[in-house]
């Protein structure tokens, strides 16, 4: 178990913890039940061979932490992945019980091949991962972007509505609906100018703008003045 202070919190927990589940073990020299915790739950840690990083906060010594979680009783431990608390107890727990709540911080097998299968990245791949869990977000953007790419505009979009939209979705769907579009700086622009007269009245006018707008970029410069003159156009 690593110590963990009020200064080195944000490295130590909230990003490792996109790395791998972090567990928080907050704590006090004159607490007894920390006494008996603490091991036990080291114990339970170390048998996971890495997969999981336990950290000790002493809760007198860093107040910061302390008043973040509004610590009202010790031992408290907290558990993080992805920069979020998700899970957690108060209170001195047995063996069994520290198992089974590190166990629900861990991928299931089910998770780990689906895993697997998206990093191998191909299609057959990624439509098993699919099969798995048709709607997993990873593996319904790699397939669609892929699909987009090979000219299969319409399946590519079509398996975009299995997930909730998002930068990324939003990105290869505009993609897709401007697959005739040269990508050329100057002919998008001189499509951008022809659309900007109708875009009030057109609905798909208006779209098609935006997506240009979307495959732009919005690190590309321009894209921030054409939206200036979109909204210009629409109010």
């Amino acid at each position: 178990m690593i110590d963990v202070t009020d200064q080195d919190f944000e490295v130590q927990v909230i990003e490792k913890s996109h790395e791998l589940p972090v567990i928080v073990d907050l704590w006090a020299p004159w607490c007894e039940p920390c006494k008996t915790l603490g091991p036990l739950l080291e114990k339970v840690i170390n048998a996971h061979d890495g997969k999981v990083l336990g950290v000790k906060i002493n809760v007198d010594d860093n107040p910061g932490v302390s008043q973040a979680f509004q610590v009202q009783s010790i031992p408290m431990v907290v558990a993080f992945k992805d920069g979020q608390a998700v899970d957690g107890f108060m209170g001195a727990q047995g063996e069994p019980m520290l198992e089974d709540f590190v166990n629900r911080l861990l991928p299931t097998q089910e998770q780990n091949e689906i895993d697997s299968l998206i990093e191998a990245g191909d299609e057959l791949s990624l439509r098993a991962a699919l099969e798995i869990q048709s709607d997993h977000p990873e593996a319904v953007l790699a397939l669609a972007e892929l699909l987009v790419a090979d000219a299969r505009v319409d399946e590519g979009l079509a398996l975009l509505e299995r997930i909730p939209e998002s930068p990324e979705s939003r990105r290869i769907a505009a993609t897709a609906r401007t697959s005739d579009s040269s990508g050329e700086s100057a002919e998008v622009e001189a499509e951008l100018e022809a659309l900007l007269g109708q875009v009030k009245t057109d609905e798909d006018a208006r779209q098609r703008f935006v997506d240009l707008l979307e495959v732009m970029g919005a690190e590309n410069p321009q894209t921030l003045e054409w939206r200036k003159k979109l909204s210009t156009a629409l109010f």
